[in-house]
């Protein structure tokens, strides 16, 4: 049997009335850091050191939703895959952006990954305001008719399975509904420490 086949035999296993069940561990005590308490670590320090971790680049874009007369987008690097079974990625988005809510008015996204040569495409929609589309070369992505951008490397369209807050931003989930790549051994746009490798 290869992998494939015993992982699924492993599936059905833990999904069968023979399976043994786990307890969850309870769940920790969470809290907001109060007025009077100093924060655990500065935010200073936490974009430091958390900059040395190097992400991939990419712009989360969405068809123009009803009343609305222009598709919406912005850049994001906090974008993972998040399961295969179903399929599903997340990204997060800052509680104050101002293009989360038309993108979740658009119900979905398309997630198009950055190739190296596209920083100054990635700047454009890094900037809050104004027409972050004019100019920039796109279609329509099959499943959501959401941006995909001419050039990326690879697109993810997706609609909105779910979304969890987290602090400052929230964790959007995506449930993917096709997917593709631009089949060229194009480098990807990375961002560390502050500036596009």
């Amino acid at each position: 049997m290869g992998h494939a086949g015993m992982a699924a035999a492993a599936v059905r296993y833990l999904r069968s009335a023979d399976a043994p069940r786990v307890e969850p561990p309870p769940r920790p005590r969470l809290r907001c850091v109060g007025e009077d308490e100093r924060a655990p670590v500065s935010q200073a320090e936490f974009r430091r050191v958390l900059g040395n971790f190097a992400t991939g680049v990419t712009v989360v874009t969405a068809a123009a939703a009803d009343g609305e007369t222009s598709p919406a987008g912005f850049a994001c690097q906090s974008f993972s895959s998040l399961s295969l079974d179903p399929p599903l990625v997340a990204f997060m988005v800052g509680r104050t952006s101002t293009t989360w809510p038309r993108i979740a008015r658009a119900g979905a996204f398309c997630v198009n990954v950055l190739a190296a040569d596209q920083g100054e495409l990635c700047r454009g929609f890094a900037v809050s305001g104004g027409d972050k589309f004019a100019g920039v070369a796109f279609d329509a992505a099959p499943a959501s008719g959401a941006p995909r951008l001419a050039g990326a490397l690879a697109w993810v369209d997706c609609a909105i399975h779910a979304v969890h807050t987290g602090g400052d931003h929230l964790i959007v989930v995506g449930r993917v509904a096709a997917l593709g790549t631009d089949e060229t051994d194009a480098a990807p746009l990375l961002f560390h420490r502050g500036r596009f490798l």
